[in-house]
């Protein structure tokens, strides 16, 4: 992974292009989002502090890369990275999920992020400690020196403490060796004393961020039961124990809640959907109200979570919305002064689909070559085949919902279904996809409009 100093705006774009096709006004604003927010980091610390981010919303329908691009970045920047669904937010006092909890939930991903990094840096202190333990499991420690004098010659070891010594050395190489895997061991391991009492609140446990453990965590003294497990299996569960005593856990929720607060992204999706009047009543009763309490996240406030407080001034947001009924300009005045990058998407073409199809690292054909694969089949799909099963999809978003790239998913699974049934118990070795054979497939549920809508 390149260090944020390499990644320049084109740098970026380069690595989305791997992924993403197409939507270069978006790439390009993203790609400078980020890159700004190395450059915050090195104006002096005074002028630090003002240097706000430039919130993004990206306009367009679904399935044309809003999300994947927002993704895409945060593995670039190895920033905290979470996507959530605006409709799932409602307003103070109604039942239902508070704005807040999106930042709780990023920064319970930071610490994990975090803790993942430093369990990796001691991995190898940890195995050479598992490795001991695993070898006082498999041969108790042996009895005291005991010094005796023989004859005048001086202080020996005991004869036992020798024998067990030699012992020792022998099961330690036959574990170095993996000749013991399969060996059942007895070891004693944390009983799960997670709690199913919940705290009666108007926000709930979920909302709070915190749970009885954490509250009598150092009043509870950890139980421990008696476990039989293969050597395999016991290695593992000793490499995260011993890892997890090598961790300063206080440093680990320090930088992690840095991280979150310097370089934290927040993906909203389905912004529009809390734009607009809100009704006098029914489900969307609450949009204002969700607005105005994602106005002071946005704009910079602290939110309280189970590791200590979390600031929001430096957090990027990017929202998304597909506004077919409703428009950037029908979210509160403030909130749309807290977006000042607006980026709108293009719709997908045929050609498009075609170089979907191709040419990124994780395109649909790479993953089906690589699936049949599994069962000793090659797949070689023509280029025509291709180019028609992008006209079909392109076809079927045209006639009915248009749904993006996902409708390639849709059109490569009605397509491959009946060969990814029948492969595991045929002969066949090699499957050639022509144009052909796709229209055989498709063109039965292409002209069907109904079957269309049901199956594609």
């Amino acid at each position: 992974m390149a260090s944020i100093l390499e990644l320049t705006p084109s740098r970026i774009v380069e690595e989305l292009d791997k992924y993403v096709i197409g939507q270069d006004k978006a790439k390009k604003s993203v790609a400078i989002a980020l890159r700004n927010r190395w450059r915050r980091k090195q104006v002096p610390e005074d002028l630090r502090e003002e240097i706000y981010p430039n919130n993004i919303i990206l306009i367009g329908p679904t399935g044309v890369g809003k999300t994947e691009i927002a993704r895409r970045l945060a593995r670039l920047s190895n920033a905290p990275f979470i996507k959530v669904e605006a409709t799932k937010f409602t307003e103070v006092g109604y039942v239902g999920r508070d704005v807040e909890s999106m930042i709780r939930d990023l920064t319970d991903l930071a610490v994990s992020m975090v803790r993942a990094e430093k369990t990796e840096s001691v991995q190898k202190q940890a195995e050479k400690h598992a490795g001991e333990r695993l070898l006082e499991i498999l041969l108790p420690p042996p009895p005291k020196k005991r010094k005796l004098e023989i004859d005048g010659e001086g202080p020996q070891l005991d004869e036992a403490f020798e024998r067990h010594q030699r012992t020792r050395d022998k099961i330690k190489r036959q574990l170095e060796n993996g000749e013991l895997e399969d060996r059942m061991v007895e070891m004693s391991v944390e009983s799960d004393q997670s709690s199913l009492m919940q705290i009666i609140s108007p926000m709930g446990v979920e909302e709070m961020g915190v749970n009885l453990q954490d509250l009598l965590g150092g009043m509870m003294p950890k139980k421990t039961k008696q476990r039989k497990m293969k050597v395999s299996a016991a290695r593992q569960h000793l490499v995260q124990e011993e890892a997890q005593k090598l961790i300063d856990m206080e440093q680990v929720v320090q930088e992690a809640l840095e991280r979150v607060q310097s370089s934290g992204i927040v993906f909203l999706d389905e912004i529009d959907k809390v734009a607009g009047e809100s009704s006098k009543s029914g489900p969307d009763v609450s949009r204002q109200g969700v607005q105005r309490d994602l106005l002071p996240v946005v704009e910079g406030t602290s939110v309280f979570t189970k590791y200590g407080m979390v600031k929001t001034d430096h957090i990027l947001f990017i929202a998304s919305g597909a506004f077919h009924v409703s428009k950037p300009a029908d979210l509160i005045p403030e909130l749309q002064g807290r977006f000042p990058i607006r980026v709108e998407l293009n719709s997908l073409t045929a050609d498009d689909f075609v170089r979907i199809l191709t040419e990124p690292e994780n395109a649909l054909i790479k993953q089906y070559t690589a699936l049949f694969a599994t069962e000793g089949v090659v797949v070689q799909f023509r280029k025509d085949a291709i180019r028609e099963i992008a006209l079909i999809a392109n076809h079927v978003n045209d006639r009915s919902e248009n749904i993006g790239a996902r409708r390639l998913h849709t059109v490569m699974t009605a397509l491959l279904e009946q060969h990814l049934f029948e492969v595991p118990d045929s002969k066949l070795k090699k499957l050639i996809v022509t144009r052909a054979s796709v229209r055989e497939t498709l063109d039965e549920v292409v002209k069907d409009e109904d079957l269309s809508r049901y199956i594609l």
